[in-house]
């Protein structure tokens, strides 16, 4: 397994690198499931892959890694799992603060934060600062997060400046949305990866990813490591970005 990873790393152009790579880590249950495990065990497996991809993007150069680790959306699974979830969360982002900063790695939130209890926003506040001055990869957690409440928490501050006279409505155009936006310091998404083969965006970067290369893999979350990262990564750079044009 060792020697097929790192042939298909050897294909990777490091001139080519997507500089920016979005995840929708999804597969945690169905892999739990084919186990007769607890769903909650599958989500633990899945902090494994995390760990995985965020070492392999920082060992080949990747600039920016935004995980979808917790939608809008999901507040509505059952309590229990959601309780596991948000506890996983915290116990994970305490644990592996001494691992980014071994590796470099900068950790960032995007979303909905305020909507998290009072405690879990502490514990991912301490952990961005301690990082905040890695200046590798950049790694962002969408955490209560939703492309679509993105886009109207974005129409409402633009509205807030119109109505107070900061801002001309002749004056706003895609780059002025876009910094309106909670990504606002990151570069749109080159390569967004979506596991465990569901054709969907399920609501994820929605405005960000208009020009994004799409991969999609059978692959469960628990089972996406280093070479199916390197995978991903030799595919996109076999196609033609044109961006609109012929």
């Amino acid at each position: 397994m060792g020697k097929k990873t790192e042939a298909i790393k050897a294909q990777i152009d490091p001139g080519r690198l997507p500089v920016h790579i979005a995840i929708i880590m999804d597969g945690n249950g169905r892999w739990a499931g084919k186990r007769d495990l607890p769903r909650t065990a599958g989500h633990e497996a899945g902090v494994d892959a995390v760990r995985k991809v965020v070492r392999a993007g920082a060992e080949i150069g990747v600039k920016y890694l935004t995980l979808y680790a917790f939608s809008s959306e999901n507040w509505k699974r059952p309590r229990e799992e959601v309780t596991a979830l948000m506890r996983l969360l915290t116990k994970t982002t305490r644990g592996e603060i001494n691992e980014l900063n071994r590796n470099n790695v900068k950790l960032l939130t995007t979303g909905r934060i305020d909507g998290l209890s009072t405690a879990r926003r502490k514990v991912l506040a301490t952990a961005v600062k301690k990082t905040r001055n890695n200046d590798g990869l950049v790694l962002n957690l969408a955490l209560n997060y939703g492309g679509r409440t993105e886009i109207i928490d974005a129409v409402r501050a633009i509205a807030d400046r119109v109505r107070s006279g900061r801002l001309d409505p002749g004056d706003i155009d895609e780059k002025t949305f876009a910094g309106y936006l909670y990504t606002d310091a990151l570069p749109d998404p080159d390569l967004l990866i979506r596991t465990s083969g569901e054709m969907r965006l399920s609501n994820f970067l929605l405005w960000q990813t208009s020009y994004t290369e799409l991969y999609i893999t059978d692959v469960l979350w628990p089972d996406f490591g280093r070479k199916e990262l390197f995978q991903a990564i030799v595919e996109y750079q076999t196609r033609e970005r044109r961006f609109g044009k012929v």
